[in-house]
């Protein structure tokens, strides 16, 4: 696990942010682990959140001209990583959409820069796809291209219900539909060897086993 996936990690936990227990997921299923991006709330913690993004982005270099954030919580993320990464010095414009028409003003759906050129789409997770597949739309309706999505936490799940599972995750899926890279800040397997670390802490090392066998059962290679 690379020093930044791990200081995410850690700063998701600190945060409240990745929690551990019992939770049902959209799939119906009981994971030991949820994920919350919308819990990033104040500006100290979305400021550091900011920086997780930019940088991964940075990092992975997937040549892109300007950010997308899908509504609600991609336009807060969108928003917070173009300030970033302008000051590391790459200022690009973004945009993200209203879930409704605005029938005054300016009207339509699409609110900031115009859609041009290569374009990444902030998420906090993919859990179905439907907020990828309905960006990749409005994009490429604008005559841009989309060419990467980027996400704070891959859960490395395969999709579908348990009876019907598929081979591929939800994040496979989207890369396999659009030809495009999904890019995680951290996904299961880091979380999953942070908390166990010789040095965990005993309150998250206690649920080492159960996310692992959640992992087992669910997980993708």
């Amino acid at each position: 696990m690379s020093k930044l996936r791990q200081e995410f990690i850690a700063f998701s936990v600190s945060a409240g942010v990745l929690r551990f227990g019992e939770f049902v997921t959209k799939a119906g299923r009981t994971s030991p682990y949820f994920f919350n991006a919308g819990l990033f709330n104040d500006g100290a913690n979305l400021g550091k959140l900011a920086e997780f993004y930019a940088q991964t982005l940075l990092d992975s270099g997937v040549e892109f001209d300007m950010l997308f954030g899908p509504a609600y919580k991609g336009i807060t993320l969108a928003s917070a990583t173009a300030v970033e990464l302008a000051r590391k010095g790459r200022n690009v414009p973004f945009a993200f959409n209203r879930k409704e028409a605005k029938d005054h003003g300016e009207g339509g759906t699409m609110v900031g820069a115009r859609l041009q050129g290569k374009v990444v789409i902030i998420d906090d997770v993919i859990s179905a796809g439907t907020s990828v597949r309905e960006s990749v739309e409005m994009i490429r309706n604008a005559g841009a291209t989309p060419c990467a999505v980027l996400i704070a936490l891959d859960r490395m799940e395969r999709s579908g219900k348990d009876g019907a599972l598929s081979e591929h995750s939800a994040v496979q899926e989207v890369t396999n539909a659009y030809g495009m890279p999904v890019i995680s800040i951290g996904n299961l397997n880091d979380l999953l060897e942070y908390i166990s670390k010789a040095d965990a802490n005993e309150e998250l090392a206690k649920y080492k086993d159960a996310v692992a066998a959640y992992r087992s059962r669910y997980g993708v290679m």
